[in-house]
């Protein structure tokens, strides 16, 4: 997660999400994309991690929430976090992880692996 396109990569699972001048740094950013579920994307520095954008505890868009500086976000609707590296879900009442997806940046854009 959050690495750089290195090497030969298989491009059937790919799916392009979005440019990475459109991601601030420190703030997420939603995107939609057939075959695939609400996604938000994160900008810490210059690494870019991907995880479902719908909370797992309640039915909140996670790329509205706070991203911290230790790569946590908080849910808007009841204030837990997760990590977007991990997925982890960090504080309460968020307790069930959140799916991440592995990054490539290719052309300047965030691409995900579906596989």
């Amino acid at each position: 997660m959050g690495l750089r396109f290195m090497g030969h990569i298989e491009q059937e699972n790919l799916v392009e999400l979005i440019a990475c001048d459109e991601v601030e740094e420190d703030f997420g950013a939603k995107v939609e994309r057939e075959g695939a579920p609400p996604l938000a994307v994160f900008r810490l520095g210059d690494e870019f991690f991907v995880i479902d954008d719908t909370c797992t505890h309640g039915d909140a868009s996670l790329s509205d929430g706070e991203l911290f500086s230790n790569g946590e976000v908080s849910c808007p609707f009841h204030g837990g976090t997760f990590d977007v590296r991990s997925g982890a879900a960090c504080k309460y009442p968020c307790v069930v992880p959140i799916k991440t997806y592995r990054t490539r940046i290719i052309n300047n854009s965030v691409w995900i692996d579906l596989s």
